[in-house]
């Protein structure tokens, strides 16, 4: 557990995102889906309070809200949807998403963009939502959508970050309202937060040295390896049923 957090605290300091993506790659192989849920949330909402004082950019708050207003929509979805989920088919379906698309975006001499709109970006943050209260996923969706859209690092960071704080933030009060989150978590907890604090920290410094090329490519190859790690982790599972 503190293995997990601290790589995917890295590489939530470094790109703004993926830290639930990250962890589970470890996580899922020893903890209960439910378990891995919650700490993927709380990691990922304590990687962006850190993050929030290391690394400030812009808020904007026109193109920040449709995001926000969908995310918000999806979030009670998903966590509706989590006890019932089959966490292998819904990592093998992401996973090959991320695993299919984004190594084409990545070896394309110019990405395609998209013009994009609120309805666009609504639409986006409501995905990024409902896979935020399934398990901390909520960046990966808006994250993709931004490289897309053709935004620059810092706009790219500024939506994202703002976006996963929020999304996190609704998530683990709902989790705890609902009794997602027990007292017998609060060890694992414990265990996560001092694992995740100096690689969160370390990630954010390097991100500032970077450029716009590095932090394309980077993002684009981390949710690659993050698909090809959820393929991984379910696609074994549910040939063995």
């Amino acid at each position: 557990v503190a293995i997990g957090a601290a790589a995917a605290g890295f590489v939530q300091g470094l790109s703004g995102f993926g830290f639930g993506m990250v962890a589970m790659s470890f996580w899922a192989w020893v903890l209960d889906p439910r378990l891995a849920a919650a700490l993927a949330v709380f990691g990922a909402l304590t990687g962006q309070l850190l993050a929030v004082f290391s690394v400030r950019r812009g808020f904007n708050w026109p193109l920040l809200w449709p995001f926000l207003l969908g995310g918000l929509a999806g979030i009670p979805l998903g966590v509706l949807v989590l006890p019932h989920l089959d966490m292998d088919w819904f990592k093998a379906v992401l996973g090959a998403l991320l695993a299919l698309w984004c190594p084409v975006m990545l070896v394309a001499q110019r990405l395609p963009r998209i013009g994009g709109n609120r309805w666009g970006d609504g639409a986006v943050g409501l995905v990024g939502g409902v896979l935020g209260g399934i398990g901390g996923f909520a960046g990966s969706v808006p994250t993709l959508w931004c490289t897309l859209r053709g935004f620059n690092k810092d706009t790219q960071r500024a939506v994202i970050q703002n976006f996963n704080l929020s999304m996190l933030s609704v998530t683990m009060a709902i989790y705890l309202a609902t009794g997602i989150v027990t007292r017998d978590m609060a060890p694992m907890f414990a265990v996560v937060a001092p694992a995740m604090l100096i690689p969160t920290l370390l990630g954010t410094r390097l991100y500032i040295g970077i450029s716009e090329v590095t932090f394309r490519r980077m993002v684009l190859g981390l949710l690659t390896c993050s698909g090809l790690t959820l393929l991984a982790s379910s696609v074994p599972q549910l040939l063995a049923r």
